[in-house]
């Protein structure tokens, strides 16, 4: 029962579980999670994102690893949009089945299973992990919104390069990507926070990874998932075992071995992380699908991830 897999993965499951008490006993009604999601979104996540680039060097990272978690998750990205088509539910979809939990379950398992060593590895993958899956993912979803705004609006077409612009201009100017953009410039300054703001932004991150996942577990208990439940477990399987065979087949191609390939294998291994379910919420797409999912993808983790564990052992 000391496994570095369940001890990560059970607190995550506890605070769902306890956000669906919550649900369920209409403690928090369902009239409360649009202003729990804006907390979350708006004020919790950004808090956390700037404070953790605000210490990243881009001249430290070693980029081969994580070159071969990013085409692993861009192939099935690409691939998703081309089966789905391009909407914004496939978007959300596509990024429900590429985001790691790489933060609230990821940080613990490496630290535990690699040590030291292992969590530099990860850390390079987090340090680029949001900045560059979630800004690709909102300049989709924006490039999408602005097509289906026009179509609606029986409007001209506007040129491509005006909707490239104010695409760009919708996914920069946003809750996630900005401040992960701000926090790595001001890394860059050499500058460090002052304590009196590094300690309000301290206390706001670490308020996310459970407040987030509470969410999750209030919602769940406030939709009907079990209609759901296929497509969120194609969705678990996509993200807990095809995403790691591809990091592992272009890691290998690319030269990667040893430990940043075993690290970067279990960390696409991760089940579903919890800003998938945000961003359904954001968009008002696939919100129970995409809830669904990150439970199953969860509790199916507790298999596949020790399978991936014992894989990358022969890196």
């Amino acid at each position: 029962m000391n496994s570095p897999v369940l001890s990560a993965l059970l607190p995550v499951v506890l605070l769902i579980a306890a956000g669906y008490l919550a649900g369920r006993r209409r403690w928090v009604g369902a009239h409360a999670v649009k202003d729990l999601s804006n907390l979350v979104f708006l004020l919790l996540a950004p808090a956390l994102l700037f404070r953790a680039m605000s210490t990243v060097h881009v001249e430290t990272l070693s980029l081969r690893p994580v070159a071969a978690y990013f085409i692993g998750a861009g192939v099935i990205f690409v691939g998703m949009l081309a089966f789905l088509g391009l909407t914004r539910s496939a978007a959300v979809l596509a990024i429900t089945a590429t985001f790691s939990n790489t933060v609230i379950i990821g940080v613990a398992l490496v630290d535990l299973a690699y040590g030291p060593a292992g969590l530099v590895v990860l850390l390079t993958l987090v340090s680029l992990h949001s900045l560059v899956l979630i800004t690709a993912a909102t300049l989709m979803i924006e490039l999408i919104v602005a097509r289906e705004h026009a179509a609606a609006s029986g409007a001209a077409r506007r040129p491509i390069v005006w909707t490239v612009a104010r695409a760009v201009r919708n996914s920069v100017l946003h809750p996630v990507p900005l401040p992960i953009i701000v926090g790595l410039l001001f890394a860059q300054t050499g500058l460090a926070l002052p304590t009196a703001v590094d300690k309000p932004l301290m206390l706001l991150g670490q308020a996310f990874s459970p407040v987030a996942l509470v969410l999750v577990g209030i919602t769940l208990a406030l939709t009907p998932v079990g209609t759901h439940l296929r497509g969120a477990l194609a969705l678990a399987v996509v993200k807990n075992v095809v995403h790691p065979l591809l990091v592992a087949g272009f890691g290998w191609l690319l030269g990667v071995r040893g430990l940043p390939l075993t690290v970067m294998v279990v960390a696409a291994a991760m089940p579903i992380g919890a800003n998938a379910f945000l961003f359904s919420q954001r968009y008002q797409v696939v919100e129970e699908q995409v809830t669904a999912a990150v439970v199953v993808s969860t509790v199916l983790a507790l298999v596949t991830l020790s399978a991936a564990m014992a894989l990358a052992a022969n890196f």
